[in-house]
């Protein structure tokens, strides 16, 4: 028997302004991730779903844990609807973001909508995304569904790598969903995205005064060699290319450097930190070995010693065979909604989805979002998303629900 999707779409047009509104009160409630102090948006989050009937677990993370990670305050959501005997589909969202940083023309917390657009930092990646899974979900339970279960989860450390969001959750056994469908940024239905690997290298040289070198160790000198030797990496991995379309080939960045402690003073210590993006197909531990090894070689210079530290490393996610059936119901109605087709594409970000694929969950990440990341205006000043794309990003999602579940005993 086929869903009523008709009626799906027209409960979601009916509760549209409500979904809005409760997107406008996510952003209100600051995320910033660093500091990471994200437990007060966890309790609001909590507060606005028993309006609607659902009961959210909190599931606090651990002060020490926290802190450990760099962060200040974790606590996930998990709401669990039962309909009846079947498979789990879990929906997860992220609720941490970076920092809004200068260039904003609306405030970063107002959730304002002009022309269309509601602004605000999160509005796309992913306090969005709570919106639409929340009233798919509740679109759905419009038609009473009497099989299988669908799970919300709203997590909040997919900006520092995830292992006490998701990956808490996962480890404690808190949840074992049997399909997942993660918050999107785009049009595309995404089924793969690249690692990450990051590191701290702290360069130790000698202090000196300018006046008298020879009687230092220049950190800096040091740093700028290893810094030649990074960059120059990346001339090579361009020539390693990834079979997963969407994804092009490896790459090195430096986003940080700070060192010395005055223009009179021999440089005595030097701190970058590096960001390394791995396809796919690439061996994260054979990845780090080469870095490590390329700082090495670099820094076999008189008097320098180098530490590093790896900050974080994200495994790729790739495609499990199980994913076809969200593929499938993904792009045929986003084909019906949206009136053009939805590719199945590779992204070179890398997410906590990562996670689920890790412990055999199948999975896609998929949500409201533009055509192109860039057009979002993600992590950079005026994040906004359409209202339109949010509407039927949420229609997509509940009709994709619907046959998932119908098939699920």
């Amino acid at each position: 028997m086929t869903p009523n999707y008709a009626a799906l779409d027209a409960w979601i047009d009916s509760h549209f302004q409500e979904e809005v509104g409760f997107l406008q009160e996510l952003i209100r409630v600051p995320t910033d991730t660093p500091p990471g102090n994200n437990a007060p948006h966890a309790d609001r989050t909590a507060e606005l779903l028993q309006a609607f009937g659902f009961q959210a677990e909190k599931h606090p993370v651990p002060a020490a844990v926290v802190q450990a990670a760099g962060l200040q305050s974790i606590t996930n959501l998990v709401v669990r609807r039962q309909y009846g005997p079947g498979k789990t589909i879990a929906l997860n969202a992220h609720g941490d973001v970076v920092p809004p940083g200068d260039g904003w023309t609306h405030d970063p917390y107002g959730g304002a909508v002009v022309d269309g657009k509601i602004y605000g930092r999160a509005t796309a990646v992913s306090k969005g995304d709570f919106a639409s899974f929340t009233f798919a979900v509740r679109a759905l339970e419009s038609l009473q569904p009497q099989q299988g279960a669908v799970e919300l989860h709203f997590t909040y450390d997919e900006e520092f790598g995830g292992e006490v969001g998701p990956g808490w959750l996962l480890k404690h056994n808190i949840t074992q969903p049997d399909l997942m469908i993660a918050a999107g940024f785009s049009y595309q239905v995404v089924t793969a995205h690249n690692g990450c690997l990051q590191m701290e290298v702290t360069v130790h040289g000698k202090m000196a005064h300018a006046a008298i070198p020879d009687s230092g160790v220049d950190a800096m000198q040091a740093a700028v060699k290893i810094l030649a030797a990074l960059y120059a990496q990346n001339a090579l991995y361009q020539q390693i290319t990834s079979k997963v379309e969407g994804i092009t080939h490896p790459y090195l960045n430096v986003g940080t450097i700070a060192g010395g402690t005055n223009t009179n003073v021999v440089p005595g210590k030097v701190v970058f930190k590096l960001d390394r993006r791995m396809i796919p197909e690439e061996n994260p531990v054979e990845v780090e070995a080469h870095i490590r090894q390329v700082i090495a070689d670099a820094a076999a210079l008189p008097g320098i010693t180098v530490d590093i530290k790896r900050l974080l490393l994200a495994h790729s996610m790739q495609p499990l065979p199980g994913n076809a059936p969200l593929v499938d119901a993904i792009q045929k109605h986003g084909l019906a909604v949206f009136g053009e087709p939805i590719p199945a594409t590779g992204t070179p970000l890398y997410t906590d989805v990562r996670l689920y694929a890790a412990a055999g969950i199948p999975g896609v990440i998929y949500g409201a979002g533009p055509r192109t990341v860039l057009e979002s205006h993600a992590k950079r000043a005026d994040e906004r998303l359409d209202l339109e794309d949010l509407r039927r990003a949420t229609k997509v999602i509940a009709r994709t629900l619907a046959d998932l579940l119908q098939s699920a005993g």
